[in-house]
This record gives C-alpha cells, sequence and structure tokens, in this order.
C-alpha cells in the first residue's frame, strides 16, 4: 500500500518505520524543514530504542522517504495517517487546531478517493470535525471526489513502542463503512497473522477506547500512591501489599508500583482530556478528577521526604538525582517526576547533581541557566559531596548501586528511593540511612 503519515514526531515515526518494515510504500510529511532534513540523514529527533535502526533501513530500501510538502504526502497516499499533536488547552481540553489544520489542507488538495485515518490522540467527535472540514474544502472547490475518515489510536508505550507497534495485542479501528475495513485490514495484515487482533467499531467508540486505556492506568497507579501513603502512616509496607494484592488475578501486577506519579506525553493531559470531555457532556468524572489531584500530591513526595529529613533547610545542601525522564528507555521530561522535584529543591536554596542515561541534554535544554544544577557523565560523580541521593527513574544501571562507592563519596549517607527497588538491608548493611515510598524508613 502507499501510506502517508502527516506529522514525524513521536507516533508518526514510530507507526512509519513500523509500515515501511512490514513492505508499505511510506512517505512521512512534517513542517519542520529542519526536522525533515535531518530525517533524511539517519537522525531521529527523539530517542527509542530500535527506531533509527529501522529508519535508515527502510530509507535505503526505498520503502520510507521524507518530506514537507503536504501536496506530495496527499497524491502519494491510498490511506493517510494524521500524527500530529494534540497538546493541552489552559482548560485542560485537547487542542486541535493541528488535527484540524491538517484536515482543511487534505480537503485542498484532494482529487482521488483516500481513507483518513485519525492516529493522533482526540476526543470524542474529533473524527466527525475532521470530516466536515476535508468537505467544506472539497465544496468550495466544487471537488466530487469520496473520501472516509476513520480513527485508529495508539497503544504505543516510551521506550518500548517499536515492540508495542510490531507486535500489538490489537488494533483498535473505528470505521465509517466496509471499505475502510478493507483497506485497514490490507494496511495490518502483516501484523495480525498469529490470531486476530483487529477490533472494529463505530468511530465514537474507538475515540473513547484510547482514553478510557489510558484513564484506566493512570487510575491504578494513582491508587497504589495512594494506598502508599497510608502504608507509610500506619506501619505497613507497600511491597508486601503490592505482592498480596497482585495475586489475585482481577487485579494483577501490572502498574500497581508505588513511586512518585506518573508523567509523560500521554496520561496526564489524556486524564484531563477526559475529564473535560465529561463536563462538556454535562458529567462530573469524580474518579478521573481524583485520579489527576493524586498524582500531582504525589510528585511533591520526595521532596517531601527530604524536606522532613533537613528539617526544612536546604541552604548549602547538596542533593543528587539519579533519572531524570519520566520513565526508563527514553529521553521525555514531559510532566516528569524529576522536574517537580528538581523545581523544588532549586527554589529551596539546594544544589542539584544529576544524571541520566538520556535525558541530560533535555535537562540543560530547562535547567541549564541555574548554577546551582549540573548533570554528570556518569552517575557516581553526582554523589560528590552530597548530602542525599534520590533515585526518580528506574534505569537498570541504578538497579544495583555500588554502596561502598557511594560511601566514601557523600558527606551524609542519606538515600531516598522513590521506585522501590533497592534493598533496604544492603543500605543499612553500609550505613545509609534509607527512605523509599511506602515502606519504613531504616537507619
Amino acid at each position: 500500500m502507499k501510506i502517508s503519515i502527516i506529522g514525524s514526531g513521536y507516533v508518526g515515526l514510530v507507526s512509519g518505520a513500523g509500515l515501511a518494515e512490514a513492505g508499505h510504500n511510506v512517505i512521512c510529511m512534517d513542517v519542520d524543514d529542519e526536522r525533515i532534513k535531518n530525517l533524511r540523514q539517519g537522525k531521529s529527533p527523539i530517542y527509542e530504542p530500535g527506531l533509527d535502526e529501522m529508519l535508515v533501513d527502510n530509507v535505503e530500501r526505498g520503502r520510507l522517504a521524507f518530506t514537507t510538502s503536504l501536496e506530495e504526502a496527499v497524491n502519494h497516499a491510498t490511506a493517510l495517517l494524521i500524527a500530529v499533536g494534540t497538546p493541552p488547552s489552559e482548560d485542560g481540553s485537547a487542542d486541535l487546531g493541528h488535527v484540524l489544520a491538517v484536515a482543511t489542507g487534505i480537503g485542498k488538495i484532494l482529487s482521488k478517493p483516500l481513507l483518513v485515518i485519525v492516529k493522533s490522540t482526540v476526543p470524542v467527535g474529533t473524527c466527525d470535525r475532521v470530516r466536515a472540514s476535508i468537505q467544506q474544502e472539497l465544496d468550495r472547490r466544487d471537488e466530487q471526489t469520496g473520501f472516509s475518515v476513520a480513527s485508529n489510536p495508539e497503544f504505543l508505550a516510551e521506550g518500548g513502542a517499536i515492540k508495542d507497534f510490531m507486535q500489538p495485542n490489537r488494533i483498535v479501528c473505528g470505521i465509517e463503512n466496509k471499505d475502510s475495513e478493507k483497506l485497514l485490514r490490507e494496511m495490518y495484515a502483516p501484523f495480525n497473522r498469529n490470531h486476530e487482533k483487529m477490533l472494529f467499531m463505530d468511530v465514537h467508540s474507538s475515540e473513547l477506547t484510547k482514553y478510557s486505556a489510558n484513564a484506566m492506568l493512570a487510575t491504578k497507579i494513582s491508587l497504589m500512591n495512594e494506598l502508599a501513603n497510608i502504608a507509610e502512616r500506619v506501619g505497613a509496607d507497600i511491597e508486601h501489599v503490592r505482592q498480596g494484592i497482585g495475586s489475585d488475578p482481577r487485579i494483577g501486577y501490572a502498574f500497581i508500583y508505588a513511586g512518585p506519579g506518573y508523567g509523560g506525553s500521554c496520561f496526564p493531559k489524556d486524564v484531563r482530556a477526559l475529564s473535560h470531555t465529561a463536563r462538556e457532556a454535562g458529567f462530573e468524572a469524580k474518579i478521573l478528577d481524583a485520579v489527576e489531584h493524586v498524582n500531582l500530591r504525589q510528585k511533591t513526595h520526595l521532596f517531601e521526604i527530604l524536606r522532613r529529613g533537613f528539617d526544612g533547610e536546604f541552604a548549602g545542601k547538596r542533593i543528587a538525582v539519579w533519572g531524570l525522564s519520566f520513565k526508563p528507555n527514553t529521553d521525555d521530561m514531559r510532566e516528569a517526576p524529576s522536574r517537580v522535584l528538581i523545581d523544588a529543591l532549586l527554589e529551596a536554596g539546594a544544589s542539584v547533581r544529576a544524571h541520566d542515561p538520556e535525558a541530560m541534554d533535555v535537562a540543560l535544554q530547562i535547567y541549564g541557566e541555574y548554577d546551582n544544577f549540573s548533570v554528570h557523565a556518569d552517575q557516581y560523580e553526582t554523589s560528590n559531596g552530597t548530602d542525599a541521593l534520590v533515585l526518580v527513574t528506574e534505569w537498570k544501571l541504578y538497579w544495583i548501586p555500588d554502596y561502598e562507592k557511594l560511601a566514601a563519596t557523600m558527606r551524609q549517607k542519606v538515600l531516598v528511593d522513590g521506585r522501590n527497588i533497592w534493598p533496604q538491608e544492603t543500605a543499612l548493611e553500609h550505613g545509609f540511612t534509607c527512605h523509599a515510598i511506602g515502606r519504613p524508613s531504616v537507619g
């Protein structure tokens, strides 16, 4: 198939590379000249394991190309995917400006039948608006070309997006007619051989499915963090609780790890957007609002642990931070818990020495102007002369620290384990005080 993807960000690039890998002829379009120039040279604007290699390989094989021309992308395609951003507006709703601008642009160009697939995360009713925007432009041109609009939300987890795309557990499609189903089945045939993964439904249900999935996962995280806060106050250990409830197959072990709150580009904005959609429909989504409130509060938890330990005195204190991205295997710091911690520490007068395998350049873009913030190439360089070490993101290289090296370089031997991965007994044996999330402090 000839497929075009509008938007060469995270979703667009992963989808484009995956569809090209499956043998389709793909063009990725973006208005950013510099981004397209770099992509043609094999330089991806994002870090995602395995993506760079897949992009380069498919460009060399002639199955993947990049352009800044919407006209070229529209004329190329039998199926066109809209994968542009839907950033949050001030009121929490999804900003559909980019999506609708693409739809308008398509309508100004379209001269042959086309399936327009909305891949961006959008509120219910967006595909209706996309259809109306395209049709409006066709009417202005007195163009009679037929087209269809479908919803095909993405379910890509940053850090494992290539696997998620190439080996999906479900492919959700909201369609208007059987012709759309036929094209979508052809497009996803290479990903659907093991067993039936394609779920066809009406467009509105498909749009709601994406938000519902993220809202459900975010709810599990916030509920677990709420239970962790209770555990701290009653002397229980949330890790024991996690194992006790996770063994119930109705609950399961996924997404029930206590931590410093969720971040990234999806969960925060999608929970807010779904809550906004509910309000527009005349319904108060109390659970969703609570999920958001609990998460915002949880992001302050690591700072509160330090504040209590230092009696609120941060002047002259040096704090080491391990992990800046909102999760491992990405350089994404959007709404990351590390940012809330670092902001609070800098405002309180502390110095921050940070390390992350991939996100340090991003961190310097955010905090590079602060004299009391620095990043270090080696994780153990951060601990020199520090009063505490805080683990924020559970990258694999942080799982088994060299406690002797830390003890030799830290001014005060205080550890704050924001992911509950360090054995407290081992830390105690090396003379550390160790705090965690929802667990009794030791030392």
